[in-house]
C-alpha cells in the first residue's frame, strides 16, 4: 500500500467521529493491508512505530519541526513560525508549504533514488524509523535533514500526517480497542469477535502483532495462537471494588486476603537473555531498578518467569513502609544509582504468571500460588512473597484488613483462590476493600482516577500560580466525559506542579474524544495525559457533567505518574461506587 492511500483513509477516519463509522474505516483499511504491513500500519494510525512498551519516541520538538518543513520547501523559519501561529497545526501548515511547492523541481532537491510522491508506506515506515533511532553528537541535524528529504518527497496529504505522527499528534480519536474492533470487523463484519482480540490484547500488549497473526492465518485462528510471551507485557489484572468483608465473602467463597501496597505495580520478565521490567501502564522501567535487576540473579529460583507485584520504598532507618509519594521518586531518568541507595525497594510478588516456557494465566490461584512459593523467598532481601492468608471468615478478613493500615499499607486485597489469572480484567476474581465506609454514610469507598481535560486561570493569589482551577473527567469507551471541576483542595505546590505540567499539553481546540458541555469549557484545552486521584465526600446526579454524576467536594490526592489515561476510571466504575452509597451495586 501506498503512503499516499494509506493518508487518505487518514483523512477519512479524521473526518468522522461517529466510533462505528472509524470501526468500518479501520476495516476496510486493515483489509487492504499486506501481511508485511499491517503490524506497521497498525502503530501508525496511533501515531507511533512500535507498540507503546518498546518505548520509541521521535524526540521531535516543534522548532526542530519548523526547522525541517522551511528546509523542505527552501523557505525562512519564521515564515513558517507565522502560518503555525495562524493555523495551530504543524500538519497542515507543512501541507499547505507542500502544495506552494509542487513546482519547484524535487528531484534536484532531494535526489531520485527513493520513491517521490506517494512512496510505499513500509519504505515511509523505515524512513520514520531512522529518524526515531539517530542518536549522539549531530543527531539533532541529522533528523532535520532526513525529515526534510521525506517531507520533499511525498504528496501534501502525507506530509500531514507524517510532521503529526512525529509530533505525536496524530489526534484521530481512538485507540488500541477501537482498531481491535477494526480488526473483528475486517473478519466477520461486525464487533463480535471483541472479546477475542481484548483477550489476546491483555495476553499480548501489542496490537501490531495480533494484527499480523490475524493476517497470517487469514482469521480468528491468529487470536486464539497468541500466549503470553517473554519480553511483552501482559496487562496486569485489575481489582473490583465491594463494599463489606461479608459481602467479600458472600462473593467469592474461600479466598486468599493479601495486603494492598501503596508503591508502583512492577511486571518483571525474567529471561535468560536478561530482565524486563514494566509499569502497570507498560512502561519499560528496566533501568530505573537496577536493585531488583540485581537481586533477581540472588533471590530467585527459576530461569525464566513473568512476575506480577508491587515495588514499595523501605525507609534505610527505620525499615518502615514509605508512602506512594516517596516511592514513586524511584522512577527517573537520571541519579538512579544515588536515588537507589535513599530509596531502596522491596519487591514484593503476588503472582507467578509464565515458567520455563508454560503460561500459568490459565491455572488456578491455588496452583500458581504454590509454584510461587517455590520459587521466590518470603524472606528475600529484595525480591520478597508477599504475605497472605486463607478464610472464609468476614471478621479475619476485616481483622488482617485493620493490621495492614496499622503498618501503613492501603488495606486489602482479597482473591478467589481457584480463581484464573484475567488481564486487564476488572473481574470479581480480585476484589479491595480500603474502607468500609459507604454502610456508615462517610464517604466514597475508594478514590477516582481522573483525567484532566482542560485548565483554567486563577485569580488573585491564583493569577501568579497560572491555573486556578481544571476539569475533570473519566472513560467511556473512547471518550471522556466531565465529572468535576476542582478549584479547591490543592497546595500552592500542587498549583504550581498542574500549571508546570499543562504547559507541556496545551492545544487549542478540544479533542475531538471530549464529551463536554459548554458551560464547563475550561480557558485551555489539554491532551488527555494527565491522570489525578482525587477523593470525595460522594457522587451526586449532575445534569451540567457529561457523566450524569458528579463528585462532590472534591479534592486531589496526588498526580498518577504511574498511571496513564487508559488505566483512568470508567464510567461503569463509577456507577458502581455511586450504588455502593445506597447498598447496592446498581444505584
Amino acid at each position: 500500500m501506498t503512503f499516499k492511500k494509506l493518508s487518505q483513509y487518514f483523512f477519512l477516519l479524521e473526518q468522522n467521529s461517529s466510533r462505528l463509522k472509524i470501526t468500518e474505516i479501520l476495516a476496510r483499511l486493515f483489509a487492504q493491508a499486506g501481511e508485511e504491513e499491517i503490524d506497521k500500519i497498525c502503530y501508525l494510525s496511533l501515531g507511533r512505530l512500535l507498540p507503546s512498551y518498546r518505548g520509541l519516541e521521535f524526540q521531535m520538538a516543534e522548532k526542530m519541526m519548523q526547522k525541517a518543513i522551511a528546509k523542505a520547501f527552501g523557505i525562512d523559519q519564521e515564515k513558517v513560525l507565522r502560518r503555525y501561529q495562524e493555523k495551530g497545526d504543524l500538519g497542515l501548515v507543512a501541507e499547505e508549504f507542500k502544495e506552494e511547492f509542487k513546482g519547484k523541481k524535487q528531484a534536484l532537491l532531494f535526489g531520485e533514488d527513493k520513491p517521490v510522491g506517494d512512496g510505499e508506506t513500509l519504505w515511509v515506515y523505515e524512513e520514520l524509523l531512522a529518524v526515531a533511532n539517530e542518536a549522539g553528537e549531530g543527531s539533532v541535524e541529522r533528523k532535520i535533514g532526513k525529515m526534510a528529504s521525506l517531507l520533499g518527497k511525498l504528496d501534501g496529504l502525507s506530509v500531514r500526517y507524517i510532521v503529526r505522527i512525529l509530533l505525536g499528534k496524530m489526534r484521530l480519536g481512538f485507540s488500541e480497542m477501537t482498531v481491535l474492533d477494526g480488526l473483528s470487523w475486517m473478519i466477520t463484519g461486525d464487533k463480535s469477535l471483541r472479546l477475542l482480540t481484548e483477550d489476546a490484547y491483555n495476553v499480548v500488549a501489542d496490537v501490531g502483532e495480533i494484527a499480523r497473526n490475524i493476517k497470517a492465518s487469514k482469521g480468528i485462528e491468529g487470536l486464539r495462537k497468541i500466549k503470553p510471551k517473554l519480553g511483552t507485557p501482559i496487562i496486569p489484572a485489575l481489582c473490583q471494588r465491594i463494599g463489606t468483608a461479608e459481602e467479600i465473602v458472600e462473593k467469592l467463597g474461600k479466598i486468599a486476603v493479601e495486603p494492598k501496597y501503596d508503591g508502583t505495580r512492577l511486571q518483571v520478565h525474567l529471561r535468560k537473555q536478561g530482565v524486563s521490567i514494566f509499569t502497570r501502564n507498560l512502561e519499560n522501567v528496566t533501568h530505573m531498578f537496577p536493585d531488583i535487576v540485581q537481586a533477581l540473579k540472588k533471590e530467585v529460583k527459576v530461569e525464566e518467569a513473568i512476575f506480577d507485584g508491587e515495588g514499595l520504598g523501605i525507609d534505610p532507618k527505620t525499615k518502615k513502609y514509605l508512602p506512594f509519594q516517596e516511592t514513586i521518586k524511584r522512577k527517573r531518568k537520571h541519579n538512579i544509582a544515588s536515588t537507589a541507595k535513599e530509596i531502596p525497594l522491596k519487591y514484593f510478588v503476588f503472582d507467578i504468571l509464565y515458567e520455563n516456557g508454560e503460561s500459568l494465566i490459565k491455572e488456578p490461584f491455588e496452583k500458581r500460588r504454590k509454584i510461587l512459593a517455590q520459587t521466590v523467598s518470603a524472606k528475600g532481601k529484595v525480591i520478597c512473597l508477599s504475605p497472605q492468608i486463607l478464610t472464609s471468615d468476614p471478621n479475619k478478613l476485616r481483622q488482617y484488613h485493620d493490621e495492614q493500615i496499622k503498618n501503613g499499607l492501603e488495606g486489602i486485597v482479597a482473591k478467589k483462590w481457584q480463581s484464573v489469572y484475567e488481564p486487564g480484567r476488572r473481574g470479581f476474581h480480585w476484589v479491595k476493600l480500603k474502607q468500609e465506609m459507604t454502610k456508615k454514610g462517610g464517604g466514597l469507598a475508594d478514590t477516582v482516577d481522573c483525567v484532566i481535560m482542560g485548565v483554567t486561570r486563577g485569580k488573585g493569589k491564583r493569577a501568579g500560580f497560572g491555573v486556578g482551577s481544571f476539569l475533570a473527567g473519566i472513560r467511556k469507551n473512547d471518550k471522556y466525559v466531565t465529572i468535576t471541576n476542582i478549584g479547591t483542595g490543592l497546595s500552592d505546590e500542587q498549583f504550581k506542579d498542574l500549571n508546570k505540567r499543562s504547559k507541556k499539553l496545551k492545544i487549542k481546540e478540544k479533542p475531538r474524544m471530549y464529551l463536554v458541555d459548554k458551560n464547563q469549557e475550561p480557558d485551555t484545552w489539554l491532551e488527555p495525559e494527565i491522570v489525578a486521584e482525587i477523593q470525595a465526600d460522594n457522587i451526586t446526579k449532575s445534569s451540567i457533567h457529561t457523566a450524569g454524576v458528579a463528585l462532590r467536594f472534591p479534592r486531589l490526592i496526588r498526580f498518577r505518574d504511574d498511571r496513564d489515561p487508559s488505566q483512568a476510571t470508567t464510567l461503569g466504575e463509577v456507577e458502581k461506587l455511586y450504588g455502593m452509597q445506597f447498598g447496592n451495586e446498581g444505584g
